[in-house]
């Protein structure tokens, strides 16, 4: 059985039809590195975005380059994806959630990474994980994410409290004291429900020795520890310290702005967003680990750089990555966007070895949990979505949530 052929033909009935843009080659002859020619990029978000200014300075040290950068939103990505690999579409460079690394890769559609031109010890493990399958590497780890606490010190001041909670246990004393003390509408936003809302809980889930789905394929997410994990989430939405309902794109950095929200846990992108639109902060904030339960530990996110198996430019396509990978590229990168870089000789120098707030950030990552390498998981991750919003709303005890999450996850599993 053909696994590419079968997989996208599926893909293919579940995704709406798209009209797109970017096409890849049809694998046959390869176009030399430094010959003329076009390379086809797709990149999401912020990043789709910025990178085209990228793509213009290495086209004036490349003149026979021409990078054409197509910017995808995350609400599309995946489905653009699915629909492009079905089509045998995809552009030569694409890049991949870490999310969505292990689908595309069971698919077929993505070329292993030379892993003698990238090296697995440049970069932070849970970076280089993210794109491996099967015993092979797909993607080169471009940057890399994860969550930390931010938490307002003014208002912690206000509300007697000398320092960021290291437990939590403290985690939630610190949300009722700022909420009874220091007059804050709640004590910790986190996400009550919708898309990715596993994100949100992540952090609880893994601290508490939690996981969804084990390395090897085991359905755990209605083990002791999670289901622990969840009751104490849950409590903050049934004690008022967290908000029931969310609108949809809430921007948690307003209410932390106007005192209404103290602490949340965030990605390194908020830093920046919180120093441009409320420079009046400076100086009130700070950043710190997640709060131990049996350990400290967050979610390993982020992005690598693919290339597609049917590109006809993979040479110049492995020299554009490399571009953006090296450590100049990286420390470059960050400038541009505050993405942590995934390549850990970009922090040994400059802001990102001296300021205190990165080295929150870098020892959270590199104790930052991999999600295993499963081609469903994105479903697998609905139903624990679904879970959290039951238990949020009070519909569900954590126990019978995950119970009934966990019997549809296993029907999801590969092992």
């Amino acid at each position: 059985m053909n696994r590419r052929s079968t997989t996208a033909a599926i893909a293919i009935t579940l995704a709406s039809a798209l009209t797109l843009t970017a096409c890849g080659g049809s694998g046959g002859d390869q176009v030399k590195a430094d010959a003329k020619q076009t390379l086809t990029v797709w990149a999401m978000g912020t990043e789709g975005e910025k990178l085209t200014d990228v793509a213009k300075v290495y086209e004036k040290a490349n003149p026979n380059i021409t990078v054409k950068v197509t910017p995808i939103g995350w609400d599309v990505a995946h489905q653009k994806l699915v629909s492009a690999a079905a089509a045998n579409k995809l552009p030569d460079v694409m890049q991949m959630g870490g999310s969505y690394m292990t689908e595309f890769a069971d698919m077929g559609v993505l070329e292993p990474v030379d892993t003698k031109t990238f090296q697995e010890k440049d970069y932070f493990p849970a970076g280089w994980k993210q794109g491996q399958y099967d015993g092979k590497t797909y993607g080169v780890p471009w940057y890399v994410d994860t969550r930390v606490l931010f938490y307002r010190t003014d208002l912690a001041e206000k509300a007697g409290i000398s320092k960021a909670p290291a437990t939590m246990a403290e985690l939630q004393q610190a949300a009722e004291k700022y909420q009874k003390k220091a007059g804050t509408k709640y004590g910790l936003s986190i996400q009550p429900g919708g898309l990715d809302t596993v994100q949100s809980f992540y952090q609880f889930l893994y601290s508490a020795g939690g996981e969804i789905v084990t390395q090897d394929g085991k359905a755990v997410a209605n083990s002791a520890e999670a289901v622990k994990a969840l009751e104490n989430y849950g409590s903050y939405f049934k004690k008022g310290l967290a908000e029931k309902s969310v609108r949809p794109g809430y921007d948690v950095t307003k209410d932390f702005n106007n005192g209404s929200v103290p602490m949340f846990f965030g990605g390194p992108w908020v830093m920046g967003l919180i120093d441009e639109n409320y420079p009046d902060l400076k100086g009130k904030w700070a950043v710190a680990n997640v709060p131990t339960d049996e350990t400290s530990a967050s979610m390993a996110g982020g992005s690598a750089l693919t290339i597609s198996a049917d590109s006809e430019h993979k040479a110049a396509a492995k020299e554009f990555i490399k571009y953006l990978t090296d450590a100049k590229g990286q420390a470059d990168w960050y400038q541009r966007t505050k993405d942590l870089p995934a390549n850990v000789n970009a922090w040994r120098s400059g802001e990102l070895a001296t300021d205190p707030n990165m080295k929150v950030w870098k020892t959270q990552m590199e104790s930052a949990k991999v999600s295993p390498a499963q081609p469903k998981w994105t479903e697998i991750t609905s139903k624990i979505d679904s879970a959290i919003e039951k238990v949020a709303q009070g519909k569900a005890s954590a126990k019978s949530a995950l119970d009934a999450a966990n019997s549809e996850i296993e029907g999801l599993v590969q092992k």
